[in-house]
């Protein structure tokens, strides 16, 4: 009764501690020998340190060591010849029952350092167990007018062995009414059956007595016996009949006792005692089998707790027996069903002391665990608390190492407690927790760390020198010089910002400073990196990006590009006394060097020889006739128009404009615009902002044309008449181009210079805007009418 557990358990050890290796070389095998069970303790089993291709002084230094599972010592290495012997005699069936073939896995383990090599021990059976049957007479009850060629179950006979030397065949004393017939089984047993040859007379004889013989084939042969006594009763010819040759039940392994398994149920068509059928476990199993049925009910219930880690299934085959001596046979399949009642198991190999904070990948400790349940229940997680820098990784099979995540810090934690907690998978979940206690020795290795990734600074354009604009700040969480922080300015890589001569930084306390005036329309923004290192050793550093804005100043007076301020003589613009109200008489084009709203511009008529006769636009800054023409009107007028941008305090330029009114010349009228009828009504400030950048544009493009056409004729024309326009030498400032797009011509004008000839005489020709869209019929008339005033002018 207590060798089956022990062969249990020890059969579970072999199952569920079978590791594999750790740190193994890629494509390595595991080395396999194999010997004869009940071989004496102390036997050579191998020069295992050879086929493994280590030396024996190498056993020494790095600590081998034989590793089995649950730490159990069957085997044992001589570290001074590299011989593996024998630690206790082997018994195959003891450590592996019926599996075929028995295999033991062990592993050499090298502590120092950590290195796994597996191999593998096969126990050969030898033929060491006899076939013996449970009960010494089995008595069969058989009817005297049972027919020729009936079949009689008969019981087995248990032999340890394996193999060849298991039991083969079954025989019987010879005689003239039966012989034994052999059969395998399902599970690779044989079983006998008696066959009738000849019809028994129970009136010849009413008891036979025989001897049932089985027989292994082992060197040598082996054999049991029993006695077989049948009894020959009177004429019973039904023999009990089950509903189900075979059952199959499932019963969890966590079942009480006296649970109900399952009921069977044979039924007999004799009448009387012939049809009394009675019902009991075949072939001895009452013995064996954890299980117990009622003779009468036939209800099959639990005697013995289950142990699914033990045997997974049973065999359990039931006769029914009528009052006359007929029997039958039918078979229940039970399936025990793991239940998760095994807690894992975790077995610690190697643990260091201490662990640096510069060393990641460091090995911490190397464990194996295990759990003998199936499935979901003996698959296992092993996991450690989320906030802690280390790892575990699997490496083979059941083993796993605890590695260190990232490289510690001991300034910020100098010790850590781990649990590792080994929990299945089964229902309800069961675990198992180890802790240790990680020591962490300390080095340089933080860097300092800014506040931010990146500083955006504003300071305002016309600073003063020497001006604090803002402050980068980093920390270093080490301790003493490997924390005392050093800041500096990094190159860039813009060669067009001067970095050295824009801003400086206090080494100390990371406090940026202005070192000139900042000039916005030069330079909107820039950008640079900071620097800072401690001074350990080596010393560590670390960089942030700061971006300068500097915000603009309405420090920029509108400057007005037509008509020109410095020439030497007067631009002055000739208007015909039958221009109607909206005449186009001019355009006042300017700039601002500012952005934004400080470059917004608008137009105001501050003083005029005759009020009401002249109205400037606001937004475009276009001369417009208010009224009619009439012969009273002065001939010449001066206007003064300011143009002020929208700045804080605001700034402003003013023009004066020249305006000759002249009988007798014809000059086509110039309707106001469309927006001109509606002008009561605000303009929306998105159509003010394009009309703004489109009379940019033009007015760009006209002036260019201006300048381009009087240079030409200015250079035709040789010295300077007293009438003409002046033309500004050099190039245009580049400060004065508005590339903002905030200009103020609200539309695409093309106007003739108003340059004379070299005559000296008081010929002049009209400053006149070309519209592409006027109709068809009137601009005929209109090129007629200038191509008769240029013959009359003398301009060619």
């Amino acid at each position: 009764m207590e060798t089956a557990p022990a062969k249990t358990l020890q059969k579970r050890q072999v199952i569920f501690l079978a590791i594999l290796l750790l740190l193994w070389e890629p494509g390595s095998e595991a080395v396999r020998y194999s010997m004869p069970e009940e071989t004496e303790s102390g036997s050579f089993v191998a020069t295992l340190a050879k086929d493994l291709g280590l030396s024996v002084g190498e056993l020494t230094t790095r600590g081998a060591r034989i590793h089995y599972k649950g730490n159990k010592q069957l085997l044992q290495l001589d570290v001074t010849t590299g011989n593996l012997l024998l630690y206790e005699k082997l018994d195959r069936e003891v450590l592996c029952g019926a599996t075929d073939p028995c295999i033991l896995h062990f592993q050499l383990l090298l502590e120092n350092p950590v290195q796994f090599f597996e191999a593998d021990l096969q126990l050969t059976d030898i033929n060491d167990h006899s076939p013996e049957f449970l009960e010494r007479e089995m008595l069969l009850k058989i009817p005297e007018n049972v027919q020729t060629g009936t079949v009689f179950p008969l019981k087995i006979a248990q032999d340890f062995d394996i193999g060849s030397n298991t039991i083969q065949n079954y025989t019987i004393s010879p005689n003239s009414h039966f012989h034994v017939v052999t059969h395998n089984r399902g599970d690779g047993r044989k079983y006998p059956e008696l066959v009738l040859d000849k019809p028994l007379d129970r009136e010849e004889g009413p008891e036979l007595s025989l001897t049932l013989t089985a027989l292994d084939s082992g060197a040598p042969p082996r054999s049991g016996t029993t006695a077989v006594r049948i009894e020959v009763v009177d004429i019973n010819d039904n023999a009990p009949e089950f509903l189900q040759s075979v059952y199959e039940v499932q019963i969890p392994e966590n079942s009480p006792l006296n649970s109900l398994v399952v009921a069977v149920s044979a039924r007999d068509l004799d009448a009387g005692t012939n049809g009394n059928v009675a019902y009991a476990l075949f072939q001895g199993d009452e013995a064996t089998q954890p299980f117990v049925i009622d003779e009468i009910t036939g209800e099959i219930r639990l005697k013995r707790a289950l142990d699914f880690e033990a045997t997974r299934y049973y065999n359990v085959e039931i006769a029914a027996t009528d009052g006359g001596g007929l029997s039958g046979k039918c078979t229940v399949v039970i399936k025990v069903v793991d239940v998760n009642d095994n807690v894992p198991e975790l077995t610690m190999s190697t643990l260091t002391s201490s662990t640096p904070e510069n060393s990641p990948e460091t090995v911490v400790a190397v464990f194996s665990v295990s759990d003998p349940d199936s499935g979901d229940n003996g698959r296992m997680v092993c996991s450690i608390q989320n906030d802690l820098p280390f790892l575990l990784k699997p490496t083979f099979k059941n083993f796993y190492t605890l590695v260190t995540e990232r490289p510690l810090d001991r300034e910020s934690r100098a010790e850590y407690n781990v649990t590792i907690t080994v929990t299945d998978m089964g229902t309800p979940r069961l675990k198992t927790q180890h802790n240790i206690t990680v020591l962490v020795s300390d080095v340089n290795d933080n860097a300092p760390a800014f506040t931010q990734t990146s500083y955006t600074l504003s300071v305002r354009e016309n600073n003063s020198p020497a001006l604090h604009i803002g402050s980068v700040r980093a920390t270093d969480r080490d301790e003493g010089a490997n924390a005392q922080v050093t800041y500096s300015l990094l190159p860039t890589l813009d060669p067009h910002v001067p970095l050295a001569s824009l801003v400086s930084i206090n080494p100390d306390n990371g406090h940026l400073f202005a070192l000139r005036s900042l000039d916005y329309e030069a330079l909107r923004a820039f950008e640079f990196r900071v620097g800072a290192a401690d001074r350990g050793s080596p010393a560590l550093s670390s960089q942030a990006l700061v971006r300068v804005l500097v915000a603009d100043d309405n420090d920029n007076a509108p400057f007005v590009l037509y008509p020109l301020q410095n020439a030497s003589a007067p631009c002055t613009e000739l208007v015909p006394r039958a221009a109607e109200a909206g005449y186009l008489v001019t355009k006042v084009v300017a700039v601002d060097g500012d952005s934004g709203q400080n470059a917004w511009l608008s137009y105001q008529l501050l003083k005029a020889t005759e009020p009401g006769l002249f109205g400037v636009w606001a937004h475009n800054g276009e001369v417009r006739t208010a009224r009619l023409l009439s012969e009273r009107d002065a001939a010449k007028h001066r206007l003064l128009v300011l143009v002020k941008d929208n700045g804080e305090p605001p700034l402003s330029a003013s023009v004066t404009l020249h305006v000759l009114l002249v009988d007798g010349f014809s000059q086509p009228y110039l309707p106001a615009p469309e927006a001109e009828a509606a002008d009561a009504v605000p303009a929306d400030p998105l159509t003010v902002y394009l009309v703004v950048a489109l009379a940019s544009v033009s007015s760009l493009f006209v002036f260019s044309v201006l300048v381009f056409v009087a240079v030409r004729l200015c250079r035709r024309g040789g010295a300077a008449s007293v009438g003409r326009c002046s033309v500004p030498e050099g190039p245009f400032p580049g400060h004065l181009v508005d590339v903002s797009g905030t200009g103020t011509l609200c539309q695409s004008y093309q106007y003739e210079v108003c340059l004379t000839g070299g005559s000296g005489l008081n010929e002049f020709k009209f400053l006149k805007p070309i519209l592409p869209n006027l109709p068809t019929q009137g601009a005929g008339e209109e090129i007629e009418e200038n191509a008769n005033l240029r013959n009359s002018s003398g301009f060619s």
